[in-house]
């Protein structure tokens, strides 16, 4: 929990150094193709056997993976990246990680996950501190954006306790490679066709970014929200 900690407080910094000049749409969508590739790579590597038939998931488990990818990717990926334009980094990475705030009431109606006291106390705590350091700073779209992201995320939390049947890797590349082809078609229509030449500093930032901001903890997070609670794990 502390390496996707840390892996998701990067993502803001690393995307204001990567939007050198780029569409900002653009840029998440290969964020997540990027990492969806390395995913389906690495599930290769470990799964994959020639000749082997694959297992047959239903229709319902397609339903709610493409539904995964639309929150968990493409709302959030858009919003996050949209946010921190309009705001400070700071600002935009404390509104955007604000699930735990988000997920104990639907966590308790949908998973029986009752909260403690003590959790019901510090979730209290987590909003008044919210509200401590957005309100002096004014609203604004990026607020918003922000806070849209974590509504993605926390979707996604609740969706993926839904799949746990379905292999984690097979999980992750999927959601990424069908959330990034709903942001390209976005991106298309917002920003038109994608641009060439990007800066060196884009690319390397846009690596990091898709490899160790986002491939990598995704997956330890689905991992984690197979084996403890879905409070206790958003509120790292």
């Amino acid at each position: 929990m502390v390496v996707i900690a840390i892996a998701w407080g990067s993502c803001f910094p690393l995307l204001d150094w990567g939007l050198d000049g780029v569409s900002t749409l653009w840029f998440v969508t290969w964020r997540a193709i990027v990492a969806g590739l390395v995913l389906w790579a690495l599930g290769a590597a470990v799964n994959w056997t020639p000749g082997a038939p694959s297992p047959q998931m239903r229709l319902g488990t397609w339903a709610l993976i493409g539904v995964l990818a639309l929150m968990n990717v493409t709302v959030s990926f858009a919003a996050m990246a949209t946010s921190s334009t309009g705001i400070a980094t700071g600002m935009a990475t404390v509104l955007a990680n604000s699930q735990a705030l988000l997920v104990v009431l639907p966590a308790w109606a949908l998973f029986g996950e009752r909260p403690r006291t003590a959790e019901i106390a510090a979730v209290v705590f987590g909003v008044g501190g919210l509200l401590i350091i957005a309100v002096p700073s004014g609203g604004g779209q990026g607020y918003g954006l922000a806070l849209l992201a974590a509504v993605g995320v926390t979707a996604g939390a609740l969706l993926a306790r839904r799949l746990t049947d379905v292999d984690v890797l097979k999980l992750g590349y999927w959601q990424f490679l069908v959330g990034g082809a709903a942001l390209a078609v976005l991106a298309g229509v917002i920003d038109g066709p994608p641009t060439v030449g990007m800066s060196a500093r884009s690319w390397v930032a846009l690596s990091v970014l898709a490899v160790g901001g986002t491939a990598l903890p995704y997956l330890l997070w689905f991992v984690e929200l197979r084996r403890a609670s879905i409070t206790a794990v958003t509120s790292w």
